[in-house]
């Protein structure tokens, strides 16, 4: 008897990648987003390319550096000698969230940099990790002497004014100012990885929303629900994206799981009516 295996597909992989928070492969599963894009994309070549880096990285470093001059070492290796940044003449171009693509073209979006950089920094033994700052995703190494908060985009090390200037939009369209305004710190707790992806994947459902291009939005949308099984908001911007590319059974099938457990949401009345009509529409 002879047994044939049938190798996962790009969104099992994913999955398998994702199912616990306690071994949660980062830098895997943001390679493994591109899978869509690049089908035949070798994850584990990119994560030899980021080994080779970080390989380069450490023979420069001395055996004894303190934690502020391997800081100091990898910053000037990343933004300078390699010349990582920000891609500013085309933010919204979606390979700037593909890190085969980041790596290849040295430009991406603050929280594809940051990934690269955080594997490269733990790699030195550094306290690095990511923060979901509003609108601009952020880096915090931690020192035996404090803290540094760094802007992945750029490389340069923000004060505390700095990142209080750029909260003052977002916490007036908000509402967190007087009485209800909250101590900077909580603006740069640490992301957890699966908030990272899911930032990640959220970033890539905006561009292919905008662009309307509902095929790679619902792509998208697979992954996010794989990640976030309970995010029902998710099941619904699936659904309707399912419905503008004329998917109508899997809209409405998206639409009504999250009716059924999306208890106290405002747009209750207007998803019903959007499945009542796609109903009709089918029959």
């Amino acid at each position: 008897m002879s047994l044939s295996y049938s190798a996962p597909t790009a969104l099992e992989y994913f999955g398998s990648l994702v199912q616990s928070d306690e071994h949660f492969p980062l830098l895997e599963a943001a390679t493994s987003l591109a899978q869509d894009e690049y089908p035949e994309l070798d994850v584990q070549q990119v994560l030899g390319d980021v080994d080779q880096l970080l390989a380069r990285l450490k023979r420069r470093l001395p055996a004894d550096a303190a934690p502020l001059q391997r800081l100091r070492l990898l910053n000037q290796f990343f933004f300078h000698d390699l010349n990582f940044g920000g891609n500013v003449n085309d933010y919204y171009d979606p390979d700037n969230s593909y890190l085969n693509a980041v790596l290849r073209t040295r430009r991406g979006i603050p929280i594809s940099l940051a990934v690269l950089w955080i594997e490269l920094a733990q790699g030195l033994g550094l306290n690095a990790r990511g923060v979901g700052f509003p609108g601009h995703f952020m880096l915090k190494v931690t020192l035996p002497k404090g803290q540094v908060v760094i802007d992945p985009f750029t490389g340069k090390s923000l004060s505390r004014e700095e990142l209080g200037e750029r909260l003052e939009p977002y916490k007036r369209s908000n509402g967190l100012v007087g009485d209800f305004d909250v101590p900077l710190g909580l603006y740069l707790q640490p992301a957890s990885p699966r908030e990272i992806i899911s930032r990640m994947l959220r970033n890539l459902k905006e561009v292919h929303s905008t662009q309307e291009d509902w095929q790679r939005a619902i792509a998208v949308q697979d992954r996010l629900i794989t990640l976030l099984p309970d995010a029902w908001s998710e099941y619904r911007d699936r659904g309707l994206a399912h419905a503008e590319q004329g998917n109508t059974a899997e809209a409405v099938r998206d639409l009504e799981t999250y009716l059924r457990h999306a208890e106290d949401a405002l747009d209750l009345d207007a998803i019903a009516e959007r499945v009542a009509a796609l109903r009709r529409a089918r029959y």
